[in-house]
């Protein structure tokens, strides 16, 4: 049966109520953790367990069942690896028996490998006493009979892949003590009910149980009801909520100036730092790419067609700060849109048929899995995910280029700045009604439904306390850009954006197959690889890449933003003196003063007679 639901569309629950009222942790050591897990905690330099560590850890090692739901980069994933791995540490002292131990289940392939690292890092002072092992597609199946012929003591994959292991004789779970579902709201909406379901009747009885969620939606009470027996429900709400420490700004805007802002945005570098920006589908991720080329804008992709090794890879780079833009296709929704798709885009079409929406409804109230299956035939990798469980680190702005289907997706989104104390900045475009489909070329659907769409986060985003500012863009400062970012939208047709995609595909392809050989041999050499080079499908315009000074308003940059609204650049370029200094075109060093200007410095003197 299905929860009701309260105004942020999360069940009505006592979670609170059942959540026990421990003092907060003092040190990691206050939880009374193995020597060596200490160790490689303070190797990774965590001294305070957060608010979900500290809660969740002394349940878990005491044996208890826990389904706790915390905020995107709170620390969820060592809450429920460090209780395991004292479990296992525990275990060996008396016995050298090898069995499988523990399985975690996670939604994508890029969590998996996630989740893997965070377990090496975890065990870097008991790498002998426990092996650790990652099932994903890029193994053959005779690979991955080979990895678990060992009995690894912990196995991170996605449910579809224990299934497939399990149903093979592959993976036994016969001795199996605990059980993590890391993402539990996102593993139904991914179409992995069935899964889920064979996983659950094949497991023995009596397993520890822990999962972790961003939200409490009516797909985690189903998995609760799955695999739970009477669990501590932690709601957990830490003092800076989702989004807090997010700056979030709105622009209403045609369709096609929506290239024109982002053009002038990081061009002109009115936003600075490393930015995520978020489109709707594989197809608009590629002619963004493009237009930016035309431009000498250098960014890379993260989209379900490439390979899963090139997006570990390349979130990995933008970490390391090789890659300053990312530009990420979205077509995977976060779990619970079902209802805000309805709500958006289903209003005309339910009142035409209402047979059917009776229909979809009572299927919905049975499983909430009905509608991802419908939804499973249009990704190209079910696997695949980047709004959510992602950790991207030091990102500056989140820009919402194609506005998302909900107000959920929209705060997963934003999650992805703001972390770990930091601030950020989230701007999203938005279409008004009366522009939509006015430049069929850069025209996309899901645009149609922006305005009810931001209608719903601004209300979100008041019930948290916080507020969606309008960003202020002077159009007629900017209007002097037009004639060129028509000049680029022409190049990129829809012959160059086929062409794109199937170079990319070639060019990651060689780099995942031709070269893997090569690179376990040599694995400092992967770093040298880079996945923001140029596709170069459209013609070449190079006069497009120089902004001239003429272009620029009177007031220069300032005049296109005169709130001064934009974020706050990481790093400052200094003298050896500590005071801002620029850089000369031509000769390259850096002048401070007076001397910088010429006319400034120039001395006379008049002729005497």
């Amino acid at each position: 049966m299905k929860r009701k639901l309260d105004e942020n569309d999360a069940p009505v629950s006592t979670a609170n109520a059942e959540a026990p009222s421990t003092g907060a942790t003092a040190t990691f050591a206050d939880l009374g953790l193995d020597s060596r897990l200490l160790q490689a905690t303070a190797r990774q330099n965590w001294h305070t367990p957060t608010l979900v560590q500290s809660k969740a850890i002394p349940l878990a090692i005491d044996g208890r069942d826990v389904l706790a739901k915390a905020k995107t980069g709170s620390g969820k994933t060592a809450a429920y690896t460090l209780p395991i791995l004292q479990a296992i540490l525990k275990r060996k002292q008396t016995s050298s028996e090898s069995y499988t131990a523990a399985l975690i289940l996670v939604p994508t392939n890029e969590l998996v490998t996630q989740v893997a690292k965070v377990l090496e890092t975890l065990t870097s002072y008991c790498s002998r006493e426990i092996k650790v092992s990652k099932l994903s597609d890029k193994l053959s199946d005779a690979a991955q009979r080979a990895v678990l012929s060992d009995s690894p003591d912990i196995v991170v994959a996605t449910p579809a892949r224990t299934w497939h292991n399990i149903k093979n004789s592959a993976l036994s779970v016969d001795k199996l003590t605990h059980l993590v579902l890391d993402e539990a709201d996102l593993v139904l909406s991914y179409g992995y009910d069935e899964d889920l379901q064979n996983v659950a009747s094949s497991l023995p009885k009596g397993l520890q149980t822990t999962l972790m969620s961003a939200t409490l939606t009516p797909e985690v009470d189903t998995l609760k009801g799955l695999f739970c027996r009477n669990p501590t429900v932690l709601d957990l709400v830490e003092p800076d909520e989702d989004g807090g420490g997010v700056s979030q700004f709105v622009v209403k805007c045609g369709e096609d100036e929506k290239f024109l802002l982002i053009y002038c945005m990081v061009k002109l570098e009115l936003i600075k730092g490393k930015a995520i920006i978020f489109v709707s589908d594989v197809d608009r991720c590629y002619r963004l790419k493009l237009f930016f080329e035309q431009f000498g804008i250098r960014s890379c992709l993260l989209n379900s067609e490439l390979p899963v090794n090139c997006r570990i890879h390349a979130v990995e780079e933008f970490n390391r700060g090789v890659y300053n833009i990312i530009i990420a296709s979205d077509e995977n929704e976060v779990v619970g849109e079902e209802k805000d798709q309805l709500e958006s885009t289903g209003e005309e079409a339910s009142s035409k048929n209402t047979t059917n929406e009776a229909t979809e409804s009572s299927e919905q109230n049975q499983a909430v899995v009905s509608s991802s299956k419908k939804r499973k035939s249009s990704r190209r990798d079910k696997n695949y995910g980047i709004s959510r469980g992602i950790d991207f680190k030091n990102v500056a702005v989140v820009i919402n280029f194609d506005l998302p289907l909900s107000s959920r997706s929209y705060l997963h989104r934003i999650g992805r700045t703001a972390r770990a104390g930091q601030t950020g900045m989230a701007l999203s475009f938005v279409v008004p009604k009366d522009k939509f489909r006015k430049h069929m070329p850069t025209s996309v659907e899901t645009a149609e439904n922006d305005e009810k769409v931001l209608s719903r986060i601004i209300k979100q985003q008041a019930k948290r306390g916080q507020e969606v500012k309008p960003y202020n863009f002077d159009m007629k400062a900017v209007e002097a850009f037009r004639y060129r970012m028509n000049d680029a939208l022409r190049a990129v047709t829809k012959v160059a954006v086929r062409e794109a995609r199937l170079r990319e595909l070639k060019q990651e392809l060689l780099k995942s197959e031709s070269l893997k050989r090569h690179f376990e041999e040599n694995p400092l050499e992967v770093r040298h690889l880079r996945h923001d080079v140029e596709l170069r499908t459209t013609r070449s315009q190079p006069h497009l890449k120089h902004v001239p000074d003429y272009l620029l308003p009177k007031d220069g940059k300032k005049a296109i933003t005169p709130n001064e609204v934009g974020f706050v650049p990481f790093k400052k370029v200094l003298d050896g003196k500590g005071r801002k200094s620029r850089i000369t075109k031509g000769r390259g060093r850096r002048v401070t003063g007076r001397k910088s200007d010429p006319l400034k410095s120039f001395k006379a003197r008049s002729k005497t007679k």
